[in-house]
């Protein structure tokens, strides 16, 4: 079978979950390598060999770290000629698809971003997708050159897969772009205790109908409960009731959780392009003719601050 490189999103050696995603659909349409770069590369070979990758291509340079992306572009161009690949798969985050973009362009091929499926097809990968603010679902391939494909988060489930995952050295020359824009200071993120948003399989967001920052908890409550991450509409965002970091959206994040509670959120375009994907939707709103009622799998009518603690209490009974 062809080799599907699988760029590795890890942080000092621990694997995050969307490349164990990727490594599940790089089965299907080949045998997966990981390409694993900077500080903690081999220590993620381990956990890459239990889900399926053959072959795990690893470089440490305090270039990875010390500038921006340049360097990883240069190392995963390098992986490319190394093995000449059938396709090479990103996660959808911010990094994942500005490599995956600047890749694309220096290797001259085509490339598809937020997939939300992969299948082997007889003239290379079929990616799904979900566009036009999740209105429609479309099937496209790329028509030229090795594939590059990133895919959102919670698309395919986690399967363990034991194989070889032999550990190989990358060699990588850096171009005189790599050093261009440099890393003077990072501030480490504030942890909630919360799964990432993008990455969690629930997400509980919160709404204009919160009414306030000082509500929130209600909603963070819900979340807690069912071990959730928090999210906000745009709406709450701009109130200055959340931040903008939580902003699930258009023009904030986009989520695919296999559960996504809304509380409170009137359901505008905006907000249903950044959710719309979710496996199962469930909305709690006083007004019985919300656009969201139009999505969802599960609607309770109701004010929120009576649902909700109700919710909670139960979640928390049904656990306990």
């Amino acid at each position: 079978m062809a080799e599907v490189l699988v760029y590795v999103d890890h942080v000092d050696g621990a694997v995050r979950k969307p490349t164990l995603e990727l490594l599940t659909l790089a089965r299907r349409i080949g045998e997966p390598v990981a390409v694993s770069l900077g500080n903690g590369a081999a220590d993620t070979a381990a956990t890459l060999a239990e889900h399926g990758a053959v072959k795990v291509l690893t470089a440490d340079a305090p270039e990875f770290a010390d500038y921006l992306v340049v360097p990883k572009v240069d190392a995963v161009q390098a992986a490319v000629e190394a093995v000449s690949p059938s396709a090479v798969l990103f996660p959808s985050s911010a990094e994942g698809k500005e490599i995956a973009a600047r890749l694309a362009v220096r290797i001259g091929s085509g490339i598809i971003t937020d997939a939300v499926d992969l299948e082997a097809g007889e003239e290379g990968p079929v990616a799904t997708q979900s566009v036009f603010a999740a209105a429609f679902t479309t099937k496209s391939r790329v028509s030229k050159g090795t594939p590059v494909i990133t895919v959102k988060p919670n698309s395919a489930a986690v399967e363990a897969a034991p194989s070889a995952g032999a550990v190989e050295a990358l060699e990588v020359s850096f171009s005189e772009k790599a050093t261009g824009t440099k890393v003077v200071a990072r501030t480490p993120r504030e942890s909630t205790g919360r799964p990432d948003l993008t990455e969690a399989a629930i997400v509980v967001s919160g709404g204009r109908g919160v009414g306030g920052a000082e509500n929130f908890p209600v909603v963070e409550a819900l979340a807690d409960s069912l071990g959730a991450a928090v999210g906000a509409s745009r709406a709450a965002v701009d109130a200055g009731w959340y931040p903008h970091t939580n902003q699930v959206g258009q023009t904030g994040k986009t989520v695919s959780p296999q559960l996504y509670i809304a509380a409170g959120i009137s359901g505008a375009i905006q907000h249903r392009a950044g959710m719309q994907t979710s496996k199962t939707i469930v909305a709690v709103n006083k007004d019985a003719e919300a656009p969201i009622f139009d999505l969802v799998d599960y609607g309770v009518v109701g004010d929120l601050f009576e649902v909700v603690p109700q919710l909670t209490e139960e979640v928390k009974t049904r656990k306990g």
